[in-house]
C-alpha cells in the first residue's frame, strides 16, 4: 500500500465550545482510521477474534498545527514510523490535513499486540506479522 488516505466527516459532536474541533475528536479520528487499515490490510475484528490478539497502545500523542473547524474539508492518513522485527510492537503516525494540503494535525502512537486470553504481549503470527508489510512507511522508518 503505497499510501493510505482516507476523508472524514466532522460532525457537529466533534466541536467544542470555541467553536473548533474538540481535542479528543483528533483521537478518536486516529482510532477510527487505524481500525479501517488493519481491515484493509486483511485484520477484520473477526481475524482479531480468531487470534485472541487485540492492539493495545502504550502511548498516543497529538500535535495540533493549525485549526480546524466544522466547515472544514479534512483526510487522515497512517504510516508505519517503527516496528519490532517479531511484529509484536509498532509506532505509527497519522497526518489530519486540511483541504489545500495543510498538516492540521500529527497523531504519534506506540503499540503492540496483546493476547485477550491471558493479558499479556504476544508475538503475531506469520499473516499478522506480514500485514506491516503492505502498510505505508514514514520517510523516518526504523526498527525497534
Amino acid at each position: 500500500m503505497e499510501k493510505f488516505e482516507v476523508p472524514i466527516q466532522i460532525r457537529w459532536a466533534d466541536i467544542d465550545a470555541n467553536a473548533h474541533l474538540r481535542h479528543s475528536a483528533y483521537y478518536d479520528y486516529g482510532a477510527s482510521m487505524r481500525m479501517t487499515a488493519l481491515h484493509k490490510l486483511g485484520i477484520t475484528l473477526e481475524k482479531l477474534k480468531d487470534e485472541c490478539l487485540g492492539p493495545i497502545l502504550f502511548r498516543e500523542e497529538a500535535l495540533f498545527r493549525k485549526e480546524i473547524k466544522l466547515e472544514d474539508h479534512i483526510t487522515i492518513d497512517i504510516q508505519l514510523v517503527k516496528l519490532k522485527p517479531n511484529g509484536q510492537r509498532w509506532s505509527l503516525r497519522h497526518h489530519i490535513r486540511k483541504s489545500d494540503g495543510t498538516v492540521a494535525a500529527i497523531i504519534n502512537i506506540d503499540g503492540a499486540w496483546m493476547d485477550i486470553r491471558k493479558r499479556k504481549l504476544a508475538e503475531p503470527n506469520e499473516y499478522m506479522k506480514s500485514i506491516w508489510n503492505d502498510c505505508p512507511r514514514s520517510d523516518d522508518f526504523s526498527e525497534l
